[in-house]
């Protein structure tokens, strides 16, 4: 049979949790008093929603071939990502072959350097991307790490990120991710506090548990280094995470020589494309990147991104992003473990990351997952059909 052709992209939005993982209701742990670059504004330090975080709602693709096989992704980007993908770049992906995923990523990335290069444009490009991969795997009948070399390992195992390492310990994790709640407007006693935080989780978990913190953009390199230091000294900190703003490779690039050997600085989570994570690997900057699959470029990008990784000798930790880097994690050897967003509210039990909107998500059991529970065709997942999806653009 011939190869199928694309006959119709869309792309529709829709808002609460999903793949905007920030968009949820009031009491979440998510929300709750954590660093920012904007918490040196007091009115905006309790809460990331006050500022906004929660304002774009998911983006879902749609992508139909001409055989009627329908593949479809979710990423970030809301309104204004659906109108990017109607208006600029359905006229690359209509009418191309299904396989043609490498050109047509080439298209819409240098289709858009004059408006894009990161940010909303590459969450777009990725969304696309991602349905593509979905597309090509539904019409071969095989899930998507099949075409990605097929697994490396028989199971999957994940560290949790959310408020409560314990209760992850619990769970069967391997480590935990807390988000650090004080950064360096809260001056020395919130510092005191992040270490008190770190103090009592190292309490609860023993000392063979992981620790790790999240400082999403947040911090200087002065703050970042004490931060680091009296962690690793005090507490064995296993990696510090996105401390300082993502442009800052010189910054990250001090602090990697300035943290205690041993201590890991992992960043990359808004980095995006080979380009931005050259700089990150060429200049020093970190020990393990953290693409996300759904922000980088996608999966045509990870590959590219993750090979550039394994030939500096570094790890890839895919940001979150559910089955769309569980289905790269289990084909790579330098992605060795993967990371599970907690989603409950008080990050207390194990619910599908991108829930409501996907169904049939796999999650982790006692902290592992079968590479088994991938072998569906495409990502594996559908659409929830009782998500109010809103297609503002059509072309």
């Amino acid at each position: 049979m011939p190869m199928p052709t694309i006959k119709h992209v869309r792309a529709y939005t829709v808002r609460g949790g999903g793949a905007d993982y920030h968009d949820q209701g009031e009491g979440h742990w998510i929300d709750d008093h954590i660093s920012t670059p904007m918490a040196k504004y007091p009115e905006y330090r309790q809460s990331r929603k006050r500022f906004g975080l929660n304002v774009l709602g998911t983006l879902v693709v749609e992508i139909e071939a001409s055989d009627g096989t329908i593949g479809f992704a979710v990423t970030t980007g809301g309104e204004p990502a659906c109108w990017i993908v109607e208006k600029h770049l359905a006229r690359f992906i209509e009418g191309a072959r299904v396989t043609d995923i490498e050109k047509i990523w080439d298209q819409m990335y240098n289709a858009t350097l004059f408006y894009g290069r990161k940010g909303l444009v590459l969450n777009t490009i990725s969304g696309v991307d991602l349905a593509l991969w979905d597309l090509l795997a539904k019409v071969r009948q095989e899930p998507v790490h099949a075409l990605l070399g097929g697994p490396v390992r028989d199971e999957l195992v994940f560290y949790a990120t959310g408020a409560r390492p314990d209760l992850a310990k619990d769970m069967g994790f391997i480590g935990g991710k807390l988000p650090l709640h004080h950064g360096p407007a809260e001056r020395d006693e919130g510092l005191r506090k992040n270490l008190d935080l770190l103090a009592d989780m190292r309490g609860r978990v023993g000392d063979d548990f992981w620790l790790m913190y999240d400082c999403w953009m947040s911090l200087d390199v002065e703050y970042a280094t004490r931060l680091a230091t009296a962690a690793y000294r005090d507490f064995g900190l296993k990696w510090i995470e996105e401390a300082l703003p993502p442009d800052d490779y010189w910054g990250y690039a001090e602090l990697r020589r300035n943290v205690p050997r041993g201590l890991m600085v992992s960043t990359g989570e808004h980095e995006a494309t080979r380009w931005g994570f050259r700089m990150l690997l060429e200049m020093e900057c970190c020990d393990l990147v953290q693409p996300d699959v759904g922000w980088c470029g996608g999966i045509t990008e990870l590959i590219k991104i993750a090979a550039l990784a394994d030939a500096h000798g570094k790890l890839v930790v895919p940001h979150g992003s559910s089955v769309y880097s569980y289905h790269f994690v289990i084909t790579r050897h330098n992605s060795p473990f993967a990371e599970f967003l907690m989603m409950a509210p008080e990050a207390d039990r194990v619910v599908p990351m991108f829930h409501p909107q996907l169904l049939d998500e796999p999650v982790p059991v006692n902290g592992r997952m079968k590479a088994s529970a991938l072998d569906a065709p495409g990502f594996g997942v559908r659409l929830n059909p009782a998500c109010e999806l809103e297609r503002p653009y059509t072309h």
